[in-house]
């Protein structure tokens, strides 16, 4: 069965403990370096004030988004220019990729164009984001063939496709195109603001129920963060992802973790990187036995 991001997380237990305890040797003291240090497989930082790139490790390393593919989904959604308001009902029916995949989300039942998108965008709900495919103009392998397209079109020569949700290992990009989609996302406000919802009630109909829904990056809840658009990923072939639209040193920055083993590593590194950013410091990565 596909792994992929589960929609009840201990997120209160997150807000209380930043990053689940691992079994880890005692750590030095934060240092002075000029590089800091991560354990996610490669990342990068832009300054979105002048697209010049501030951090980089194996930033052209092409790997599986996992559901970091649903902002491209978002985005193709809206540059349809689709009625946000119209009922879509829930079909996976040509995404293999969903066969076995457990949900809470009903198939045949029915919710607003918008609210597939908050689904997909803040609780990385994979029956929403295949649904929004099947309802595009000229059905879903025109879908596919346009957020290829939209990919050529940013710049991101090593990024492909081949369905909405990412659990396909063959949905693959790299920290530096994944820059270029965030870059790229500033045009897109309600993605930054569905992507940065805390949570959320949905109310379906045909038949009518209501399920709650919490965003899966737990830095959202935080107000120590400036986030303004953010979307996380997880299969086993892709690791943990992460990436951003935030503030960091009172800049804002495109921030790209991808490839993350432990659980929380990609929110570790996440906050690594920031403190390096503003206080030169290195935070060391912790050193499982």
């Amino acid at each position: 069965m596909p792994n992929f991001e589960f929609l009840y997380l201990a997120w209160p237990l997150m807000l209380a403990v930043p990053f689940a305890p691992q079994a880890v040797a005692k750590t030095a003291a934060a240092t002075t370096a000029s590089q800091p240090e991560i354990a996610s497989g490669s990342a990068m930082i832009v300054d979105l004030n002048t697209n010049k790139v501030i951090y980089s490790n194996h930033p052209d390393l092409v790997r599986p988004i996992a559901s970091i593919s649903k902002l491209m989904t978002a985005m193709v959604v809206l540059d349809a220019r689709l009625p946000l308001d119209e009922k879509l009902k829930v079909d996976i029916s040509q995404t293999p990729e969903m066969k076995g995949v457990y949900s809470r989300v009903r198939l045949n039942s029915e919710i607003s164009r918008k609210d597939m998108l908050l689904l997909a965008l803040m609780s990385s709900e994979n029956r929403a984001a295949a649904s929004l495919a099947h309802h595009y103009p000229g059905g879903y392998k025109a879908f596919i063939k346009a957020m290829n397209a939209k990919a050529k079109s940013l710049g991101m020569n090593n990024t492909r496709f081949v369905e909405p949700t990412g659990l396909s290992v063959h949905n693959v990009s790299t920290a530096r195109d994944l820059t270029k989609l965030l870059i790229a996302s500033k045009q897109y406000p309600l993605i930054g603001q569905l992507s940065t919802t805390r949570e959320d009630m949905a109310t379906f109909s045909n038949p009518t129920y209501t399920l709650p829904f919490r965003n899966t990056n737990h830095l959202v809840y935080r107000d120590n963060w400036n986030i303004q658009l953010t979307k996380t990923g997880f299969t086993n072939a892709a690791g943990h992802c992460l990436v951003m639209r935030t503030v960091i040193n009172n800049k804002p920055v495109a921030l790209v973790v991808m490839d993350a083993f432990g659980k929380y590593t990609h929110f570790a590194d996440a906050s690594r990187l920031r403190t390096w950013i503003e206080t030169g410091k290195v935070m060391p990565v912790p050193q499982q036995r």
